[in-house]
Parts: C-alpha cells; structure tokens; sequence
C-alpha cells in the first residue's frame, strides 16, 4: 500500500527520536557494519546528539508517517571565506526506512532538507555518499545534484 505522502511531515530531530534514528542508520549494508542500535543506545550516540542539538549550525532532523519516525538526515550549515564568504548547506545521513524507499519520501524529504538550507542563507547545498550506493547516486542525480567533485576521508 502506497503512504499517503500528504501525512508526512519533517520536523527537527528530539532525543527521544534517537532510537528510530540509529536503527535507521543501521539498517543498511554499510550502517550495520558500523552502528549499533541495541537498547540501552550507546552514550555515544546520545552525546553526540546532544552536541548537534547545541549547536545552531547543525540540524538532524527526522521525516515523520502516521506518528513514526521514516527517516533522517543531518544538516550542517558551514560559513566560510572562499566564494566571497558563502554560506553552504552540507547534507549527510540521510535515510529513509527501506520498506518505504521508490515512493517519493526521499525526494519531498531532500527539497525540505534544500529549502531549510535556503532560508538559512546557503548560496548551495552539497552531499556526500559512500561510492558502493549506486542506487543512491542515481537518486541524486535524478533530483539535480551534480557530481562536481571527488571526495577523501582519512579514518583515525
């Protein structure tokens, strides 16, 4: 049965939203090699939690269906001083609970994501995503993303 997409709603992530949002990082390929959504969570998990909440240049956010949380995705929203000192929106984390993907929700939740980054002043918004999601890059592509440049990570 199709959601009624008209019952979804986008709202900044509560502390007690935190358990839905780790079972949703982790329930992918990649997310269950590296979260752990047991109960009690991690303290961790709340700690850093508390730290995006705190700060004013962050935004985790939660994508809500009849009362449940179906997704998440965090904004980080980064001044600087190359291009004149534009403001850019950073999107990460982003998922949708996968028995709900293919229906619209990830494309409603990104131009959300998008407007919130324009009404914060960002001259534009960028991503990132782990090379192995070729659906995920497809999806980015389709909704007008540009893959402008290429990525490094350096793990401690």
């Amino acid at each position: 049965m199709k959601p009624d997409l008209d019952a979804l709603t986008f709202r900044k992530a509560t502390e007690e939203d935190l358990p839905a949002i780790v079972a949703l990082l982790a329930d992918d390929s990649l997310g269950k090699t590296r979260e752990e959504a047991s109960l009690p969570l991690d303290p961790g998990y709340v700690a850093g939690f508390h730290a995006v909440n705190d700060d004013p240049n962050q935004l985790l956010s939660v994508a809500v269906l009849d009362g449940k949380v179906i997704g998440t995705l965090q904004i980080s929203f980064i001044h600087g001083v190359a291009q004149r000192g534009v403001k850019r929106g950073q999107i990460e984390a982003v998922r949708v609970d996968k028995s709900l993907r293919s229906q619209g929700i990830g494309q409603r939740y990104l131009d959300w994501a998008i407007r919130q980054c324009r009404d914060q002043g960002c001259s534009f918004v960028q991503l990132t995503m782990n090379k192995s999601r070729t659906d995920t890059y497809r999806f980015y592509k389709r909704i007008g993303f540009s893959a402008t440049h290429e990525g490094f990570k350096l793990y401690f």
